[in-house]
C-alpha cells in the first residue's frame, strides 16, 4: 500500500477505522480483520472512546500488545462516555480521557490525539492548552480535530501559533462523493495550513456500495436504514437523485476496470489533492478486502469529471464572486509568521 506523509508520521495512504469492531464486528473477526489490514501494508488504525462507550478501544488492546510498533494509532475525545464519565473538553477531562483511552487500549503514548467535535461551553483556549500539556507530558505525539467549520478550525489554528502550543496535523471531516460540502471551505484551508484531510464516510455510510436503488426501501440491517432522522447518514438525506447519478456513473466506471462501486470511490477521494487517507469501516473481513481493492486503482481525469458532475459542492459567496471577477482560486499556500 502506497503512503504518505501526515505531521510527524509516516501512514498508509487507507486508514482503518474500528467503529464497529466489538460490536457489529466480532472480536475475532476484528482482529482479523487488522491482521489483514497488517498484511496488505496498512499502518493507520483510527479509534475513539465513543466507539461502543470504549469497547472498540479495548477490542485493539491484546492485538496491539502484540503489534503497536508496526502502526500508527489515533483515537478521539468529546463525546458521552462512562468512564471517565460526562463528555466535553473542559481541560479536567482532556486528561481524564486521554488517561482512560490509554489505560483502554493498553499502550504509553497515543501518537494522533482528536477532538471528535466543538465543545461550545468550554472557552477555546483552555482545550487547546490541555491538549498541548498531553503532548508536552508525552502522553500524545500529535493533535487532530475532526467536525470543525472552517472559521473555527482557522481560529484553532490561530490561537496555537499564536500561544506555541502543539499544533494540529490533521482535520478529519465527513468527505464522499455524495457529501462534498468541504471543498468550499474546509478543504482549500486544510491544503493551505498544511493539516492533512482523513475523511469520515468516504463511502457516504454505505450508500456508495451500490446496494441501494431508486424507489427501493433501504436494505434492512444496514446502516443506513437504520440511521434516523437527525444522523448524516439519513436515508433521505442520502437517497436522492442526485446522488443516485452517482452511483450510475461510478457502476459504469467500476465495470470498465473490472472493479466495484466503493472501490472506484475510494479511489476518487485518494486522487484529490490534500487527502491524506480516506477512513474506511469496514464491519466484515469480506468488506475490508474489497476496499483493499481501491489502492493503485488509477481514475482518469474524464472519470473523474463524470463522477464529479451529479453531486458537486454548493457554489457559495464570496468564492464564487472572487473567482468570477478577481480570478482568486485557491491559495496553495498560507504566508505564516514564525
Amino acid at each position: 500500500m502506497e503512503t504518505t506523509t501526515l505531521g510527524p508520521f509516516t501512514v498508509s495512504r487507507l486508514c482503518l477505522g474500528t467503529m464497529l469492531m466489538g460490536g457489529k464486528t466480532p472480536v475475532d473477526e476484528s482482529h482479523r480483520m487488522l491482521d489483514r489490514f497488517l498484511e496488505a501494508g496498512g499502518t493507520f488504525i483510527d479509534t475513539a472512546d465513543t466507539y461502543g462507550d470504549g469497547r472498540s478501544e479495548e477490542v485493539l488492546a491484546p492485538w496491539l500488545a502484540q503489534h503497536r510498533d508496526e502502526v500508527i494509532l489515533a483515537t478521539k475525545l468529546r463525546f458521552p462516555v462512562s468512564d471517565p464519565g460526562g463528555a466535553g473538553l473542559a481541560p479536567d477531562r482532556v486528561v481524564k480521557a486521554c488517561d482512560a483511552s490509554l489505560r483502554r487500549m493498553g499502550v504509553d503514548v497515543i501518537d494522533l490525539y482528536q477532538v471528535h467535535a466543538p465543545d461550545p461551553d468550554v472557552p477555546l483556549e483552555e482545550s487547546l492548552e490541555a491538549l498541548d500539556g498531553l503532548v508536552r507530558a508525552g502522553k500524545v505525539r500529535a493533535l487532530g480535530v475532526s467536525n470543525f467549520p472552517a472559521w473555527l478550525l482557522a481560529w484553532a489554528v490561530a490561537l496555537q501559533d499564536r500561544h506555541g502550543w502543539a499544533p494540529f496535523v490533521s482535520m478529519q471531516p465527513q468527505y464522499s462523493l455524495v457529501e462534498r460540502s468541504i471543498e468550499v471551505e474546509i478543504l482549500p484551508f486544510c491544503r493551505a495550513a498544511g493539516l492533512g484531510v482523513l475523511p469520515w464516510g468516504p463511502l457516504g455510510a454505505g450508500f456508495l456500495s451500490g446496494k441501494y436503488r431508486r424507489g427501493e426501501a433501504a436494505p434492512g440491517g444496514s446502516r443506513i436504514a437504520d440511521a434516523t432522522d437527525d444522523l448524516e447518514e439519513a436515508y433521505d438525506r442520502r437517497a436522492v437523485e442526485r446522488n443516485f447519478a452517482v452511483v450510475d456513473a461510478a457502476e459504469a466506471i467500476a465495470g470498465d476496470h473490472g472493479a466495484t462501486v466503493p472501490q472506484v470511490a475510494l479511489a476518487w477521494l485518494l486522487g484529490v489533492p490534500g487527502v491524506t487517507a480516506p477512513i474506511i469501516g469496514p464491519r466484515t473481513f469480506a468488506q475490508l478486502e474489497d476496499n483493499l481493492g481501491a489502492d493503485g486503482l488509477q481514475l482518469s481525469e474524464e472519470e473523474r469529471a463524470r463522477l464529479e458532475a451529479p453531486a458537486g459542492p454548493p457554489e457559495t459567496y464570496p468564492q464564487r464572486m472572487l473567482h468570477e471577477q478577481s480570478g482568486m482560486g485557491e491559495l496553495a499556500v498560507l504566508n505564516r509568521a514564525r
